[in-house]
């Protein structure tokens, strides 16, 4: 074929507006339809020739739909008469095609079958677009052409073919429709269906293998599946992945690094869809990687919290695929409804972990409570006195719970307790308490149990010691000492300025508070001593006992 006969040829072969309207007549290699080739006999006959096509010109070659006199079943664009005839306003007619310069080098005309004479009329779409034509052939020329009532016939033959061509069009576009309309229905139907099992499962990995396999089975895609990212966004662990069996898993933890391009786009939140792998700029140069794992096309939707992407569902078919907007939406949807299941299950987890903590620590309060009671009112020879004591108390106890209601409930800042632990005492005090030490957090039982100590010792200072006069003062001062195990926090309460100091004879209850209160609730060490300058209090305390929260 020369180079001018190709150039000829080509556009109009291959336009892209006409070979869309021809895909949407689904006729391309379908099986022979006795309408069609009913057509070609009469059209043979009408005409007197050995041969007659309903030939459809495709992009990169001409195919017959229908054929009488000619064995092939479809030649390549080198060979076709048909497609000068898309250009044709009517009936096109080559009465020599050995004499015509656009046929006579075309090989069916150079060699077998030697054909001679062509007649064709266009087969044009309701749109305008020429598909191929209806042309019979003979294999003498035909100086005269064809008669002008075989002329006519072989138009009604070819308006009897598109007839045909467009009643098949609206079968497909039914099909089609119908298909759509089904697919919907089935999505709507996983939906609930996955809204159902997200209710009733009550951990994350079922929740997730839940919803992986409908959306896999719904979508008919070789693989789903569901992750979670690390805090980096690098590295994402995949908690189920759904395949048919024998395919290979995905389970475990991946990096996002090892698969393209895909970390960035994940991490912005933006849903993925890729038809291709070999083709998608994201993907093609790891092809191979996504290939290993028979994964041709993929569909990526990342699940954002707070504005960070903390997981990812996902669906893959081992073969390119056009995703449509109706699958991109119902994955969408589905990773919604997880992301609503999984923070239903986290709240509840949460709940039952505060509830859990409340009693606890009720319980433990309680129990304090109860033994700073029976002490405190055990011995009491003036009833008035031990109540403002025993109301003293459960005040310094009721201000560090607040306090660690306050911070979190969990733990709290070691100055803060001291400062809470102090605070009941006369404003005329301030200035004359002294804290000095690092930042220090401190769990809920030691608190309490700082609180009462640090209470305590105040008390005795205004009445006995250093803060029952006007010039005396007290420091406490803390630090933490490494360990090769493990670290240690010292506390020391000294007191300066106040009467001079002389042990007591006996202890009381407050002495023996302040001595085991510690140690009974995280087994610290308290020392009490009793230098003439002012009563010394030392605490030491494993680090970890400290900050631990029960």
């Amino acid at each position: 074929m020369s180079a001018s006969m190709v150039n000829h040829m080509t556009p109009q072969a291959t336009d892209p507006a006409r070979l869309a309207v021809l895909e949407a007549y689904g006729i391309l290699d379908t099986v022979p339809e006795q309408g069609f080739d009913d057509i070609v006999q009469l059209a043979a006959s009408v005409c007197a020739t050995p041969v007659a096509l309903v030939s459809l010109v495709a992009a990169d070659r001409q195919w017959f739909k229908a054929r009488v006199g000619f064995p092939a079943r479809e030649t390549d664009l080198n060979s076709s008469v048909c497609a000068y005839a898309l250009t044709a306003p009517d009936l096109l007619i080559i009465p020599d095609l050995t004499a015509d310069p656009r046929t006579r080098t075309n090989p069916l005309v150079t060699g077998d079958p030697c054909i001679r004479f062509y007649a064709g009329v266009p087969l044009r779409s309701p749109e305008g677009h020429a598909l191929g034509s209806l042309c019979v052939i003979d294999t003498t020329p035909r100086p005269g052409g064809l008669t002008s009532e075989q002329a006519d016939n072989l138009r009604r033959l070819a308006r009897h073919v598109m007839a045909l061509l467009n009643e098949r069009r609206q079968l497909v576009r039914l099909r089609i429709s119908e298909d759509r309309l089904s697919n919907a229905f089935a999505r709507q139907v996983a939906l609930t269906e996955i809204g159902d099992h997200l209710r009733d499962l009550s951990t994350i990995p079922q929740m997730s293998a839940a919803a992986s396999e409908i959306v896999g089975r719904t979508l008919e895609a070789s693989r789903a599946g569901y992750g979670e990212l690390d805090t980096t966004g690098a590295v994402i662990e995949i908690l189920a992945d759904w395949s048919p069996p024998g395919a290979r898993t995905l389970l475990g933890r991946h990096r996002f690094a090892d698969y393209g391009s895909l970390g960035p786009v994940v991490a912005r939140g933006e849903t993925l869809v890729i038809g291709d792998v070999t083709d998608d700029p994201l993907t093609a140069d790891d092809a191979r990687t996504f290939r290993r794992f028979n994964i041709q096309a993929l569909l990526n939707v990342p699940i954002q919290e707070h504005g960070r992407t903390v997981a990812m569902l996902y669906v893959h078919d081992i073969k390119p695929r056009d995703w449509s907007p109706e699958e991109v939406v119902f994955v969408r949807n589905v990773a919604d409804r997880v992301l609503a299941g999984v923070a239903r299950l986290r709240a509840e987890e949460q709940q039952s972990t505060l509830n859990s903590e409340l009693s606890h620590r009720m319980k433990n309060t309680l129990a304090m409570v109860q033994a700073i009671a029976t002490q405190t009112m055990r011995n009491a020879v003036d009833l008035d006195a031990a109540q403002n004591t025993l109301s003293a108390r459960l005040i310094a106890l009721g201000r560090a719970h607040d306090m660690l209601l306050d911070q979190t409930g969990a733990s709290a800042d070691l100055a803060e307790v001291l400062r809470e632990a102090l605070a009941i005492h006369d404003d005329a005090q301030v200035g004359r308490l002294q804290l000095e030490g690092p930042a220090v957090k401190v769990g809920s039982k030691a608190a309490l149990s700082l609180a009462l100590v640090i209470h305590e010792l105040a008390t005795n200072a205004v009445k006995y010691g250093a803060l029952s006069t006007a010039d005396g003062y007290v420091q406490v001062r803390w630090s933490i000492e490494p360990t090769d195990m493990r670290a240690t926090l010292h506390l020391r309460w000294s007191e300066h300025g106040g009467p001079p100091v002389t042990p007591p004879q006996r202890r009381g209850f407050g002495s023996r508070l302040i001595e085991r209160g510690l140690a009974g609730s995280i087994g610290g060490e308290v020392a009490l001593s009793y230098p003439p300058e002012g009563v010394v209090c030392e605490v030491s305390a494993k680090l970890a006992e400290i900050e631990a929260d029960a």
